[in-house]
C-alpha cells in the first residue's frame, strides 16, 4: 500500500472539562477515499479542524509526508497542501462561479496595470479545473445563488483543488442534497482520488454514499477510534453497530 501522506498519531483534544478526542490515530493515503463516520458528538468535526489547523491538539503527532509538523494555523496547513471544504461551503450567492473560485485569491495583471483583476485569466484557469473534474456543464457567469445544491457543492470542491493540493477534507458534502446530486458528488470524490489526492469525507449517509464511494471507513465513538473497515468488505449494519457501541461480534461477522 502507498505510504500515508497525512498521519495523526495519538491525538487528544479537550475543551475545558470536555474531552473531544482521546488518543485518536488516522492515516490518509494518496489515491484513496477515507470516510470518517460516527454519531453526533463523536469528535469528527474536531478531528477535521485539527487536520486543517483550526485547532491545535493537546497531545499527539501530526505527520505530513513522513515528517512531524508543528501546525501554526489554517494558512500554514493550506500552504502545505491540505484543503478543507466545510459544510457551509463559504460561497457568495451574489457572485458567479469564477468569482467564487478565486474569492480572496484573485488573479491580477502586472504592476503597470495597477494589479487589475484579470477576468480572462481566471476564466481560463476555471475552465481547466472544471474540465479536469468533468464539470464543464457548470456556467461560469451564473450567480451561485441561482444554482442547485449539487452545483454549489461542486464549485466548493473545485475551489479546493485550484492550487494543486495533496489532501482534500470534505465535511458532509452530501448534506441536504437529492439522491442524484449526492451521486454526482460521489463521482467527483472518486475523480479526486483518481488524480492521486488523499480524500477524507465526513458523512452520515452510510448505506449509500459511504459504502459506494470510499475505500476505507474509520469510525469514531465518544472521541476515540472505534473501528476500521475496508468499504468493499463491510455491511452498513457493521458500521452503524461500531458507531453506537453495539455487539462486537457483529463487527467481526463476514
Amino acid at each position: 500500500m502507498t505510504q500515508p501522506i497525512l498521519s495523526l498519531r495519538g491525538i487528544s483534544k479537550h475543551f475545558g472539562g470536555v474531552r473531544a478526542l482521546t488518543d485518536v490515530s488516522l492515516d490518509l493515503v494518496p489515491g484513496q477515499v477515507t470516510a470518517l463516520v460516527g454519531d453526533n458528538g463523536a469528535g469528527k468535526s474536531t478531528l477535521v479542524k485539527v487536520m486543517s489547523g483550526v485547532h491545535r491538539p493537546d497531545t499527539g503527532q501530526y505527520l505530513f509526508e513522513g515528517r512531524e509538523m508543528h501546525v501554526t494555523g489554517p494558512a500554514a496547513v493550506a500552504q502545505m497542501g491540505v484543503q478543507t471544504v466545510y459544510q457551509d461551503l463559504a460561497l457568495c450567492d451574489n457572485l458567479d462561479a469564477v468569482q467564487n473560485l478565486f474569492l480572496g485569491r484573485e488573479m491580477t495583471g502586472p504592476w503597470w496595470t495597477g494589479f487589475r483583476v484579470s477576468r480572462a485569466a481566471a476564466e481560463r484557469r476555471a475552465r481547466e479545473v472544471l474540465k479536469r473534474l468533468r464539470l464543464e456543464s457548470i456556467s461560469l457567469s451564473r450567480n451561485v445563488g441561482a444554482m442547485s445544491g449539487g452545483q454549489r457543492q461542486n464549485i466548493a470542491i473545485a475551489r479546493s483543488i485550484l492550487w494543486e493540493p495533496k489532501v482534500v477534507l470534505l465535511d458532509e458534502p452530501t448534506a441536504a442534497l437529492s439522491h442524484s446530486a449526492a451521486a454526482q458528488v460521489g463521482d467527483l470524490v472518486r475523480e479526486l482520488a483518481a488524480h492521486g489526492l488523499a480524500v477524507l469525507v465526513i458523512s452520515h449517509d452510510i448505506h449509500h454514499f459511504v459504502l459506494d464511494n470510499t475505500d476505507r471507513i474509520e469510525v469514531l465513538r465518544l472521541g476515540r477510534n472505534a473501528a476500521s473497515f475496508a468499504s468493499g468488505t463491510v455491511t452498513g449494519e457493521q458500521v452503524v453497530n461500531a458507531m453506537v457501541g453495539g455487539n462486537e461480534s457483529i463487527n467481526r461477522a463476514g
